[in-house]
């Protein structure tokens, strides 16, 4: 009787997998599906076709859109990368007035909705007279992804042992030379998991490019945005399904070098 009910139990949770599974990944596949569709209205799926993947060289508009959200996705990930494992390094080293209501203000731009943001930096912007178009994007996308870098270059740095600083200061290396010979290196995961996190905040935002971006500055997701009122296009599904087959290659790749036996 145990055995029945463990195996019921087995069988239950490999059902509640899967349908969870399925909950997230069939929007994904009905995208790919759909980018081989015939009909241009895309509603039901008329036929199998590659019409849509030729054509897309074309679409000028939807490349720059693309182009656009890659330029600011990479530029303002080096900056809040930048930035924010310097101020996280900084926080976690020394110790001064205010730093606890610095933390504190870190999290608010992760906690308050990304509206409220977004019309914060739309009046800065306006104020300050900084023009409205590629620059106020990278600014904006700057802004809201320092925190995430700070709070994953925190949790790199909170085992970090600083006596391998004082150990390489004692033996004649200096400050600068330290941090990047020595803690930089130590702390490189934390980092490069802050800037991916960064450019991917980056890339798949709306809310806050809405009111922070201008003419001639329009990034993919504010054009799939816009072509939600016409209807979206089956060349939208050609260039996603591309980018989804490209991530999942990278992110195969690098998963299968961490898998392979170091020699030695």
């Amino acid at each position: 009787m145990r055995n029945r009910r463990k195996k019921f139990g087995s069988v239950l949770s490999n059902i509640y997998s899967y349908l969870v599974y399925l909950f997230l990944y069939l929007p994904i596949f009905v995208v790919l599906l759909f980018s081989f569709n015939t009909s241009k209205r895309n509603i039901v799926f008329e036929g199998f076709t590659f019409e849509w993947y030729l054509r897309l060289p074309d679409n000028d508009s939807l490349l720059n859109a693309y182009g656009n959200t890659l330029f600011v996705g990479c530029i303002s990930t080096v900056i809040a990368t930048v930035i924010g494992t310097l101020a996280s390094y900084g926080m976690s080293k020394y110790k001064f007035k205010g730093k606890g209501i610095i933390d504190i203000l870190l999290y608010i731009p992760v906690v308050i909705p990304e509206i409220v943001l977004g019309i914060s930096l739309l009046a800065i912007f306006n104020l300050s007279n900084v023009p409205m178009g590629l620059t106020s994007l990278i600014i904006a996308h700057a802004t809201f992804s320092i925190p995430f870098v700070v709070f994953t270059v925190n949790a790199r740095l909170a085992g970090f042992d600083r006596s391998v600083e004082e150990a390489a200061m004692d033996l004649g290396a200096g400050r600068l030379k330290t941090f990047f010979t020595v803690t930089l290196p130590i702390i490189m995961p934390g980092v490069i998991s802050g800037a991916f996190l960064a450019f991917t905040l980056s890339v798949d935002d709306i809310i806050i490019s809405f009111f922070t971006t201008g003419p001639g500055s329009n990034t993919f997701p504010l054009k799939v945005m816009e072509l939600t009122k016409t209807g979206v296009t089956p060349d939208v599904y050609a260039l996603t399904t591309i980018v989804f087959i490209v991530t999942v290659a990278v992110t195969f790749l690098s998963q299968r070098d961490k898998k392979k036996p170091v020699k030695g």
